[in-house]
């Protein structure tokens, strides 16, 4: 009995001695409180850790009972390190994760950044260090790809051309916010991304919020908006060393510094980036700068402020197709996806009819003010400056026969391309300068009474060619102010203003004589004899057009923000007044000139004649517009919620909409566009799937357009008719899923997919007037009616796998399809003016992406490599069709990228 009784508690002991537990804890954003994903959780002096779940929950299993020091590391905060006592089955308190950046919590109010089963939008999140991760040599769309409703393709291939369609709106649809502050066109509506080439390096987290979206401010989101928060400069002191390398002499290579938060206060972070390359496409070769530079200062616990700089400088050549080029899907087949003829050597080296150059600093001065507990105010003020534009040809070749030569291309070994079907750019210059060629015949030399009469030059009509490069300039100020009120612990009320001011600059400039002495510009009418010798920035080289284009913005908002146990709701109103003006130098006289001519008329009196001839200057014409947008969210328990939101949108149209002609003639006709949109939603949370889905319903409706037609008299003549058609309408509808899986702690499961229908709502009818003398003259129907809309796949599936078989090795695989893509096409185009018109389906297409990271220690440095390869199967596919021809080679279009790859490696110190 005593051994028995010896032997229990010997046993009793040794498991008191050697017990084992565990620590369980969660880990939250400080200021939005969701969980944080995949932090890495650590006990220090050993190698026990885990990562969070979807809901930032983790548990560390088999510790023994003491104490211990836990790290918590995640990219982009502040680094946590906590004592524990463990014993037993222990649960920690949950843990706040503060941003390792001054000014990116107030950042993220500015920009209406939406949160997890609380904002009731449908969104997509892709932090940081996935960009960073999966960017490599794409272009910046591409990273969001995965998201449901998305459409990505290079367009022509150049660095930086690539374009985005969400809901199957193109960018002029899609507000494009970099920390808030809207970075569309204000003209047009597009955005270009070889402006922000950069933005990947810099980025903190990027939200594409799909349909009207969170933003308070009236901005183009009629499919969506893409809201891009850029770093902010770091609480820590280090940086970063960074090279990659790609396909086709991809290069880039990058740094990064911090000084983290200073005792007087201050905080500096910069970063900058060289890259370049040959292009994919035959002679697309680029290069490209970015830079970053963000300072912070806390002045005290009510004041603190930021000032971020960002820019991009980059050159690269394009690669168009042009409705003269005898060039079709068949072309490439027979000559290769990447064959490009806009291209040659020149002296030896790469040169192209298509150059973009460009360079579109933007500065932010942020200030925050907290006034008191319940009220704060955050203001931004920014500016850009951009200044660039893009190359292409001018003039022709008058041959020995009496044809002209034009660049187009028309098969190799014809016009100006060689047997390869590249430009002859040695010839073309040595012809300028009157070399005799057999099958271009000899440039006469000026034979006018001019100060170049006996030398060689052109004009847009003339014999031999410039390439001109079109400047789209701009000089844009604004300031977004945003109020926040706590009206009661669960009511807050938000409210500012939105004022911008935008001037475009553009015109037309010599960018190479290509042997020329010069060129004769003939188009401005105040110096209709202007003979150009200068290339490039230079007084007086300015052809074909000269004007500006000014808009003005004045917006207020407000909304109401309900959020209680588990209910939230949003009232949105948004109201702005938009002006624009047009100030055109060449095709009206200047003050000077216009007074001059009208004391010399005598035919009519000088009153009428400046009547008939208005001065350089439109009057402004402004336009109201708004948005009013509700939505509420309940989580129904701690697994589910649904939501539910609408909103109507009266847009103001474009500024090329309200003047036409390319003139300062004012389209009286203009109206405001109406977008009504609905959608509600779905969502599931546990600590192993998180689904999102959702449903939507989008009127894009009262487009205006007029076509021209030709009107039979009774007495045998024709005379010029207008069909003007209104309140063309699309209806965009469709579902949307993505889940995420994770069975264990290492392996990530993820699918997305999206089935829209998106067709123009009816057949539409317009009445024919006679413009000479104002009569109706019949009618015109466009049987539009179920067409498909066209540009962008309306099914995409996608499924991803991320696996970490060891510590800081992650393994990853992405596949995507799509389907229901349609060819582009005009409704006004002839073929739909009868009915049976049809629209081509492209044939589907799907991709796989692989990769793989490692981040590991070395010395004492944080080191991370990588491995990307896009389109692993080298699957071949035609991306886009700019025309509709019923037979798929008929047609004008690109292919897809084949298979490319980049590597990279980063250390942190």
């Amino acid at each position: 009995m005593q051994k028995l009784f010896t032997t229990i508690l010997f046993s009793f002991l040794t498991i008191c001695l050697f017990a084992q537990g565990s620590l369980t804890g969660k880990i939250i954003d400080e200021e939005t409180k969701e969980g944080l994903i995949g932090a890495t959780v650590t006990i220090e002096g050993t190698d026990q850790g885990t990562v969070t779940d979807f809901d930032g929950n983790f548990t560390i299993e088999n510790l023994k009972d003491g104490a211990y020091k836990l790290k918590i590391t995640y990219i982009g905060y502040a680094d946590q390190i906590q004592d524990v006592n463990v014993e037993g089955n222990t649960t920690l308190a949950t843990v706040n994760m503060a941003t390792d950046a001054i000014g990116l919590e107030e950042v993220n109010v500015i920009a209406s950044v939406a949160i997890d089963r609380k904002t009731p939008i449908a969104v997509s999140t892709i932090k940081g260090s996935q960009v960073e991760a999966l960017v490599g040599n794409q272009e910046y769309p591409e990273i969001l790809k995965s998201t449901p409703s998305v459409y990505v393709t290079k367009s022509g291939g150049g660095f930086g051309d690539a374009r985005i369609n969400v809901r199957g709106f193109d960018q002029r649809n899609i507000a494009v916010m970099i920390n808030g502050i809207p970075v569309n066109d204000m003209e047009n509506g597009w955005v270009y991304w070889s402006n922000w080439a950069g933005l990947s390096d810099v980025t903190s987290r990027v939200q594409v919020q799909r349909g009207l979206g969170a933003s308070k401010l009236a901005v183009a989101s009629v499919g969506g908006s893409i809201n891009i928060i850029t770093n902010a400069a770091e609480m820590s002191q280090g940086g970063a060393v960074s090279v990659g390398v790609g396909n086709d002499g991809y290069l880039k290579t990058g740094l990064m510094l911090s000084t983290g938060m200073l005792e007087n206060g201050w905080a500096v972070s910069a970063q900058g980036t060289y890259t370049r390359g040959d292009g994919y496409i035959d002679g697309t070769a680029f290069r490209a700068s970015s830079y970053f530079l963000s300072l912070s200062k806390r002045i005290n616990d009510k004041h603190s402020f930021s000032l971020t700089g960002l820019g991009a400088p980059q050159w690269h050549h394009q690669r168009t197709v042009s409705r003269f080029d005898n060039i079709t899907i068949g072309t490439y087949r027979e000559k290769g996806a990447k064959f490009n003829q806009v291209w040659g050597e020149k002296d030896g080296e790469e040169f192209s009819w298509r150059k973009n150059f460009y360079h579109k600093p933007k500065v932010f001065l942020n200030h925050y003010w907290n006034i008191s507990n319940s009220t704060n105010l955050k203001t931004s003020a920014y500016v850009s400056a951009g200044r660039g534009g893009g190359t292409g040809p001018r003039g022709r070749i008058n041959d020995s026969n009496g044809d002209r030569i034009f660049d187009s291309y028309s098969g190799d070994g014809e016009g100006i391309h060689d047997e390869n079907g590249q430009v002859r750019w040695d010839d073309i210059v040595a012809f300028n300068q009157g070399q005799s060629f057999e099958e271009w015949g000899t440039k006469d030399t000026n034979s006018g009474d001019d100060p170049f009469a006996g030398q060689y030059t052109t004009t847009s009509s003339g014999n031999g060619f410039i390439r001109r490069a079109s400047m789209n300039e701009h000089n844009w100020y604004g300031v977004l102010s945003t109020l926040t009120q706590e009206l009661s612990p669960s009511l807050n009320l938000i409210a500012g203003v939105d004022l911008r001011y935008y001037r475009g600059l553009h015109y037309r400039r010599v960018d190479n004589l290509l042997g020329n002495d010069a060129y004769k510009s003939r188009r401005d009418v105040n110096n209709p004899d202007n003979y150009i010798t200068s290339e490039g920035r230079a007084d007086g080289n300015i052809l074909n057009y000269n004007n500006d284009g000014l808009v003005r913005w004045g917006g207020v908002f407000g909304q109401l923000e309900y959020s209680q146990d588990k209910l939230t709701a949003f009232l949105s109103l948004s109201g702005s007044n938009q002006g624009f003006k047009r100030i055109d130098y060449f095709n009206y006289y200047d003050e000077e000139t216009r007074t001059a001519i009208s004391d010399t008329i005598t035919t009519i009196s000088s009153a009428d004649w400046l009547a008939e001839n208005p001065s350089q200057e439109s009057e402004w014409e402004n336009f109201l517009g708004g948005t009013v947008k509700a939505g509420v969210n309940y989580n129904i328990n701690d697994n589910h919620n649904v939501f539910l939101n609408g909103g109507f949108f009266s847009r103001q149209p474009v500024f090329d909409n309200v003047f036409i002609n390319f003139v300062n003639e004012v389209n009286e006709d203009v109206q405001n566009q109406t977008i009504y949109a609905l959608e509600a939603g779905y969502g599931f949370r546990n600590k192993q799937l998180r689904l999102n889905l959702n449903g939507y319903y989008t009127n894009w409706g009262n487009r205006q357009f007029d076509i021209g037609v030709d009107l039979q008299q009774p007495d045998g003549t024709v005379t010029e008719g207008r069909a003007l058609f209104n309140n063309v309408a699309q209806v965009h509808t469709g579902v949307e899923l993505e889940a995420t899986y994770k069975p264990i702690s290492q392996l990530s499961l993820s699918a997305m997919t999206s089935i829209g229908n998106w067709v123009y709502a009816s057949d539409f009818t317009a009445n024919i007037q006679d413009i000479d003398n104002n009569v109706s003259a019949g009618q015109l129907t466009i049987y539009g009616d179920g067409l498909k809309v066209g540009d962008a796949a309306q099914t995409t599936v996608s499924f991803g796998a991320n696996y970490e078989p060891i510590r800081g090795l992650n393994l990853y695989a992405r596949y995507f399809m799509y389907d229901n893509l349609y060819a582009h096409f005009d409704i006004d185009d002839p073929v739909f003016q009868s009915e049976g018109g049809e629209v081509l389906e492209l044939p589907t297409y799907s991709l796989l992406d692989a990769g793989l990271s490692y981040g590991f220690k070395l010395g004492g440095l944080d080191l991370t490599a990588r491995f990307n390869m896009n389109n692993v199967l080298d699957e071949v596919y035609v991306a886009e069709l700019f025309t509709n021809n019923a037979v798929l080679d008929d047609n004008r279009g690109f292919f897809g990228f084949g298979r490319t790859w980049n590597a990279g490696l980063k250390v942190r110190f």
